[in-house]
Formats: C-alpha cells, structure tokens, sequence
C-alpha cells in the first residue's frame, strides 16, 4: 500500500507531512526547476493518491538520499507511466561506480566530458551519506604502480605536457573574473583534447601522471565553473572524474583539493555533517608539505564546521589556515595561486557570518575588501553581499549599510560577471529584509535581484 510504504519512510526520518513538503521544494530548487507543492499536499499521497509528474520520481530521490537505501516509486507504489517524453532522473553519480585504475579513471573522465545526445537521463544532486563516500574511497585506494604506455603511434613528451599546463593556467585565470557557461565549454573542449591525449598515445611514467594531473585540474575547474552556476548535479559529476584522475596521478594535493570543493557545495546545498566529513578527509588524506595548500584545506574545514555549528573547531580550523599562510614560502601547485591573505580574511568572515558573530565577520570582509585584486570583481559581489548581511542580522539592523553595500554587490554583478552563487547570496539577503519589503529601497533591491535572475536563467 502507498500509504503504508511513505508513512514508514516518513517514521523512519522522523518527518511530518509538512516537513517532506517544504523538504521537497529545496530538493527541488537544486535542480533549477520551479515546482511547488502545499505543505498539506502529502497527506494526500498518504492516503493514496498519486502525486503528479515529476514528484514521484523526485519523492523517490530525496527519500534515497536521506534514508541511505534505495526507494523508487514503483517501491511507493507509484508506477512511473514510461512516457517516451519522461526522462528519468537519477542519482549524478550513476553509472561512476567504477574502480580506482587507470581504466576507471579514463572511463569516468569521458563520461563526465562527453555529452551524449542520446542520454535522455536528467541526474540528480546527490544528498546525503552518499556525498562522502567516494572520500572514503579515495582514502583506501591503492597506488597506481606504473602509468607508463607504449605501442601507440602517437607520443606524448615532457614539454607537451609543460604546455598543457600553461594552458590550464590561463583558464583558471580566466574564471577570477566571473566564468559562466562560455568558459566552462573551452573547459570541456581542452579536457577533450587531453583525455584523448592520455587515451591513445604513448608516453613515460611521468608524463602519464602529469597528464592525469592536468585532466584531474580540468575537471576540478569545470565542476568548481557549474557548481558557481547553480548546476549541482554538474559539479558532482565533474568532481567524481577529477578526484578518480588525481588519485590515478597520485597526486594528493589535488585531489584533497578536489574534496574541499566537495565540502564547499556541501555546506551550500545544508549538508553539514557530510561537508565536514569532506574537508575533513581532504585534510587527513593530504601528504603534502604545502603550506599554502595546507591553509587552502583548513579554510575548508573551518566553513564546514561553521555551517554545522561548532565554534571551537571552526576558530581553531582558522588559526591553522593563517598559521599556513605566515609560514615560509615553499613550492605549491599553480592552482593554489589565488590563496593570498585577503581570500583568507574572505573566507574567515564568512565562517564568523555562520556563527553570529557578526563584529567578527565584518572585520575581516573589510580586510578582504581592503586587500583583494581589483580583478576579482565576482568575490567582490559576493563579499558585499555577506558584509551587507551581517548589518540585517546584528541585534539592531542598519538598513542603510546593508542596502549601500548590497547596491555595490548588484552594481558589480550587472556588469558582465556571471555568478549564480552570488545571486543566491542575494535572495538569502532578500529573505532576511523581508521584513522590510514595504520600504522603497528594499522594493528596489528585490527588482534588481529579480532582474539579475532573469539574465542568469536566460543565459
């Protein structure tokens, strides 16, 4: 029976009708889709009507995810109609359970690079135990001996791949401004060019572990450009192929850094617990002697713990990063470049911002403002926007510092930087004026938000 099989799933969460309902409306937000349902809607599916497409196949994910077993809607007892026109959705790491070798690494790198026009499948941000488990994977994996290949026409050499690495270089720097769809399809054209490289050439140790490196970097680049536009299935797919190609190159630091990521869409998408699991692993599974890499991990570690509430954790995280960054320049991987102690004070307002204090926040956005390049305009947007914020949640609002700063955050989004992320910031800023709504400048503020969306989705 329907009501028999949700009611139970329900018991077992410890969720009321109403709870599933609003916890379905964020489920389905992640997905870009604009579904609503009435908070009184599920007492109805508990009494055995059938809810309309595409809910119970999205009653079915979430249920997954939270339940950490399998649930279809067939198991609810709600037969999908098998509609030619009705994609399934499933989970975004489906078909990437594969094994930590160099062809599982290959295998998941091109299914993560190579649209296929014939999946008609429509994945699903994963929830849950599920984020961390390929963390714990990672962790336990064995070493890949030998990356060497031979018998292939084409050969691969040290300064073939010295190029590569410049070319990734420049794409990143490219992303500091605001990189959108357009950066991230030269993104997945490059990554085509080096996965092709890796996959029928022949080349030495070495060079196999940079170029795996190279790919693994891509990929991080390419899940960090869709999870900064909203596109969070995206980003888990991109990252499950750059953490299996870092671990085929050995190359730890990169592949903690891939999980830092992990743990920072985590945190966003209220996943505390698995996106300290996250930063926690990277920290634990880096052998690295990098203090800027070192400091890079902890900053993650320390917005994990702010958003799952534990304060001492959090400072001491924040302590270990700046500790990092005063210690003696040593070599550190290229994309580590953008770490510098305004990026740091950035990230340690927004710790402070999770944890109510607010004095403590607004002293180090300030720095970060103070200390930031100029050309990181979309950091900027976002830095205004958390630094308007704590001026709406302090004890007694100050409208007009939270609106200024709002405004400059909305002047520098306007103009040609492209950032989902930040325009999320900026509705969680909306939810927090919505006491003000009737004033003319917040009106105002909500209107150009609500332009800035209408851009961001046409795009």
């Amino acid at each position: 029976m329907t009501e028999s099989q949700l009611a139970t799933s329900l018991d077992d969460l410890g969720w009321t009708p109403e709870t599933l309902a609003r916890k379905l409306i964020e489920f389905s937000s992640l997905h870009g889709q604009r579904q609503y349902v009435n908070e009184k809607t599920p007492y109805k599916w508990l009494k055995g009507h059938k809810p309309r497409s595409p809910w119970p196949q999205l009653i079915a994910a979430l249920l997954s995810a939270e339940l950490s077993r399998p649930v279809t809607p067939e198991t609810l007892g709600w037969p999908t109609s098998g509609k030619a026109d009705q994609k399934p959705l499933v989970p975004a790491y489906s078909g990437l359970a594969l094994p930590w070798t160099f062809e599982g690494a290959v295998h998941a790198m091109r299914a993560v690079t190579e649209a296929d026009p014939m999946d008609r499948r429509v994945f699903l941000t994963v929830m849950g135990a599920a984020l961390s488990a390929p963390a714990h994977e990672w962790l336990i994996a064995a070493p890949i001996p030998h990356l060497s290949r031979t018998g292939k026409s084409r050969r691969v050499n040290i300064s073939t791949v010295d190029e590569l690495d410049l070319m990734n270089a420049s794409l990143r720097r490219l992303d500091d401004g605001g990189g959108g769809d357009a950066l991230l399809n030269m993104v997945r054209a490059h990554l085509r060019q080096v996965v092709g490289l890796i996959d029928y050439s022949s080349y030495t140790d070495l060079v196999g572990r940079r170029l795996f490196s190279n790919a693994g970097e891509l990929l991080r680049l390419a899940g960090w450009l869709a999870f900064d536009g909203g596109q969070h299935p995206r980003a888990q797919r991109f990252w499950l192929g750059a953490l299996r190609a870092a671990h085929t190159a050995g190359d730890h630091a990169l592949a903690a850094n891939t999980l830092g990521f992990m743990s920072c869409q985590a945190k966003d998408i209220r996943e505390p617990r698995e996106a300290v699991t996250l930063a926690e692993s990277a920290r634990l599974g880096y052998r690295g002697a990098s203090p800027r890499v070192s400091a890079i991990l902890a900053l993650r570690a320390a917005e994990a713990h702010a958003t799952s509430g534990s304060t001492t954790e959090c400072r001491r995280a924040i302590d270990d990063a700046f500790a990092h960054l005063d210690s003696p320049t040593t070599t550190a991987p290229d994309w580590s470049y953008w770490l510098d102690p305004g990026h740091a004070h950035g990230q340690a307002g927004f710790c402070y911002l999770r944890l109510g204090d607010y004095p403590s926040a607004r002293r180090h956005f300030r720095h970060a403002l103070r200390m930031q390049d100029p050309s990181a305009q979309r950091e900027s947007a976002l830095r205004y926007t958390l630094l308007a914020t704590t001026y709406v949640r302090q004890a007694e609002p100050d409208l007009d510092q939270a609106l200024a700063l709002a405004g400059n955050a909305v002047e520098i989004l306007t103009d040609d930087v492209s950032s989902n992320r930040c325009i999320g910031h900026l509705n969680t800023l909306l939810r927090d004026l919505a006491p003000y709504s009737r004033q003319p400048a917040v009106h105002q503020l909500a209107e150009q938000v609500r332009s800035l969306r209408a851009v961001s989705s046409t795009a």
